[in-house]
């Protein structure tokens, strides 16, 4: 086992891959694991496990498209810097490192025969199970996600959201919600609210953006999006935050909040989140929660029944942010993990604990060529069992710039080919 690569794998988070030993077996293929979902969690997960593990686990991917659209990077489709094209990726490409690729659709698990439920190909065993889902999103009545795109996941809405955008009168109005912590991608929506304000402003500058947070404050880069909203985007962004949605009217365009009724012609309704559909009809989320309670030092499901399966990216229930960068940080945590139970070591052992760090780094576009950035690192707390913030760890931009914006490019391709590549 070459523990020095899997520390450093684990340390640097979204590093670029190299080759590592993995273990020996007498009979490849002796081990199976599926993993279901494509996205930065599952791809990267899949990736890793094969490429430590070697021909002595078998890995294959499940996921319903053959291609994964990244949420990293979508809002610069909304103003036309990046197509569609440039955030899909297809992950038969990992079929280059020996990971086989089913387009299927993961309907459920039995953890206690090891098995998982394909839509259209029935049972298959493992031995072990990663679920990599994503997200659902909660029931907001009235809500027609057609109509009303929320456009956080990647894809046919992100296509909507910018035709309606386009769509709009120079002195339109774009109303937007923010959904309750924890959500994907915390600096993502005011990250978009500065988007359309952007949009807006090349027009003239006489169209809205209110902003409705049912946060008490912003969540992430506050100095650098209230510096925004009150200086270049003055008089274009109201943001008010503590405002809950309570309903929608698709038809009319009219949100009904705690603070009153609120209409616009673009309505870009965020709602709350959770685990993802899978995750939750396996049986790992806890009645009344919302997301899957899992041990950091591997990512299995801490739940009685569910030994051999694991959770990671959005779904899980840690307090680290959920995000593309922290989902593929996390999935090398798991990948590392799945491979030394295989290989008969320990996981638990003083060198590895302390060394299981991952790191949350996003880059966020203020102007349409400027951007700003957030980091932050997370390491394992023997104490507690958890994954906490380190001390002086957080940092952001002290300003958006458009040397920003030239490394938030590289960053996004470094990240994208780690995980999909």
């Amino acid at each position: 086992m070459n523990g020095l690569n899997r520390r450093h794998f684990i340390q640097l988070g979204a590093a670029a891959a190299t080759a590592a030993p993995g273990i020996v077996r007498a009979q490849a293929g002796a081990y199976h694991v599926v993993v279901a979902g494509g996205g930065f969690a599952g791809a990267t997960a899949a990736k890793y496990i094969k490429l430590w593990g070697g021909p002595a686990i078998r890995v294959t991917l499940v996921n319903p498209s053959a291609t994964h659209t990244s949420c990293i990077m979508s809002n610069l489709v909304l103003h036309g810097s990046l197509a569609m094209k440039d955030i899909r990726f297809n992950l038969r490409a990992l079929g280059a490192y020996g990971v086989d690729f089913i387009k299927d659709v993961v309907d459920g698990i039995d953890a206690r025969q090891r098995m998982v439920n394909l839509r259209s190909n029935g049972w298959m065993s493992y031995d072990r199970v990663v679920l990599a889902g994503g997200l659902s999103f909660k029931n907001v009545h009235g809500l027609d996600s057609t109509k009303n795109p929320h456009a956080w996941i990647a894809g046919s809405q992100t296509k909507i959201l910018k035709a309606q955008i386009d769509a709009m009168p120079d002195n339109g109005v774009f109303v937007m919600t923010i959904p309750p912590a924890p959500y994907r991608c915390p600096p993502g929506p005011y990250e978009r609210a500065c988007t359309a304000a952007a949009i807006l402003k090349a027009r003239g500058g006489r169209g809205k953006v209110i902003v409705l947070d049912a946060n008490a404050d912003i969540q992430a880069e506050k100095a650098t999006f209230s510096k925004a909203f009150s200086t270049i985007y003055k008089g274009i962004v109201s943001y008010r935050p503590g405002v809950t949605v309570k309903s929608v009217n698709a038809v009319t365009r009219e949100v009904v909040t705690s603070a009153g009724r609120i209409s616009g012609d673009v309505l870009n309704i965020i709602p709350p989140q959770r685990a993802s559909a899978l995750v939750r009809k396996s049986g790992v989320v806890p009645s009344g929660a919302d997301w899957a309670p899992v041990d950091p030092i591997s990512y299995e499901s801490t739940l009685s029944g569910f030994s051999g399966v694991h959770v990671i990216g959005d779904s899980q229930g840690t307090k680290q942010p959920k995000s593309g960068h922290m989902a593929n940080a996390q999935a090398k945590v798991c990948a590392d993990a799945i491979v030394r139970l295989f290989n008969g070591e320990a996981i638990n052992s003083a060198d590895r604990l302390a060394n299981i760090v991952t790191n949350s780094a996003c880059y966020s576009p203020i102007t349409a060529s400027e951007a700003s950035w957030l980091t932050a690192v997370f390491g394992y707390d023997v104490s507690t069992g958890q994954m906490v913030l380190r001390p002086n760890s957080l940092a952001e931009a002290g300003s958006w710039s458009a040397g920003n914006y030239r490394q938030m490019f590289s960053w996004a391709r470094n990240l994208w080919a780690d995980s999909f590549k």
